[in-house]
């Protein structure tokens, strides 16, 4: 299978590509070599990203069957946006450009895998950073997983040497929560999964998950710790009221079940190309084999060019099996926050009375 070649560029002309891209009005010339060279640095992960999904698929079989593994390249403006709210941050030490993602059944699951990953003496990639954001949870909004920070190392591709790979392992349940942040940021218009946006949504969600952490007997959220479990529920149905929440994701949540059974879809397809329009609700999904990558990624950059030039779309490169797979891995790209709903539902009548 073709995979990008790291850019031949020096690192600190790959930075300097991460500075143009963050200004307001830059020349035009300057801003398509940034875009181009960011483009590439980015699509280079693609590889390292692949060993490490295909590394983890194995070390899940131990696990129960419905464990989902995604891989994915971030989004060129969620780069963007990073590297404005981090000024110190340059493109070529952002950690999660490429990412690969673990879901299990339960958090002792999660470690059990985390440790695996930690104590491995046959893994030749350096560990360089980690965060328990399940024993930390963020007090801002919530957000709960584990993250292992890789420098890739590879003596069969070298070249590939030093980039980095963001392992997450989340729970379902963790992961339903943060999908539907994503889902309800994109439906608002607001970047709430960067903790941006309107604070009544973002104290719903972070008190929601605190609740979420009762229920898997975990670390409620820092802001919330001096709460009980029955008081935290309580506070979970006096956020829901005031928002009437879950009549609004009820009514932004849209079916797109059609996709899954559309002409010509094919058990072989490796990877996505997903193509959200927020405003009609709709989705376009490309599928591509696994020889297709170059053509993938190039088209990715083209539709995420038409994003930047004004199209209310949201562009994302997956791979996460058959479509079936993908949509339990990336809910929040077929507009499917209905699991997050009806959990929600389901904990706060009893409290609601």
């Amino acid at each position: 299978m073709p995979f990008s070649p790291v850019p031949k560029e020096s690192k600190s002309q790959i930075n300097k590509a991460g500075q143009i891209l963050v200004l307001d009005n830059p020349p035009a010339k300057d801003l398509r070599w940034a875009r181009d060279l960011a483009d590439r640095w980015r699509a280079c992960h693609a590889y390292p990203i692949n060993t490490f999904q295909a590394t983890l698929r194995v070390r899940l079989k131990k696990f129960p069957p419905d464990s989902i593994v995604a891989q994915r390249l971030k989004r060129m403006p969620t780069i963007i946006d990073k590297l404005k709210r981090y000024p110190a941050m340059k493109l070529t030490t952002m950690q999660d450009i490429g990412g690969v993602r673990a879901i299990l059944n339960s958090v002792q699951d999660v470690y059990t895998l985390a440790d695996e990953y930690r104590k491995s003496q046959r893994l030749a990639h350096e560990l360089i950073d980690e965060k328990d954001y399940i024993q930390n949870p963020r007090s801002e909004d919530g957000y709960r997983s584990v993250h292992l920070v890789y420098r890739y190392k590879n003596k069969r591709s070298p070249g590939y040497d030093g980039l980095r790979v963001e392992l997450q392992i989340r729970t379902k349940l963790q992961h339903t929560w943060a999908t539907a942040v994503e889902t309800m940021g994109t439906f608002l218009g607001q970047a709430l999964k960067s903790r941006q946006g309107d604070q009544k949504w973002l104290d719903f969600f972070a008190i929601v998950s605190s609740a979420f952490a009762h229920r898997e007997k975990g670390v409620p959220v820092p802001r919330f710790g001096h709460l009980s479990e029955l008081e935290t529920l309580q506070a979970c149905a006096d956020a829901e009221t005031r928002l009437g929440a879950l009549h609004q994701m009820r009514g932004f949540s849209v079916a797109v079940n059609a996709i899954a059974k559309r002409k010509g879809a094919r058990r072989s397809w490796y990877y996505h190309l997903i193509i959200l329009n927020s405003l009609k609700r709709t989705l376009q999904i490309k599928a591509y084999d696994r020889d297709s990558f170059e053509q993938a990624v190039t088209d990715y950059a083209n539709v995420e060019a038409q994003a930047a030039q004004g199209q209310k779309i949201e562009p994302v490169l997956v791979s996460a099996g058959p479509i079936d797979q993908l949509r339990r891995a990336y809910p929040n790209f077929f507009l499917d926050i209905n699991e997050f709903v009806d959990i929600v539902a389901g904990m706060i009548p009893a409290v609601k009375q």
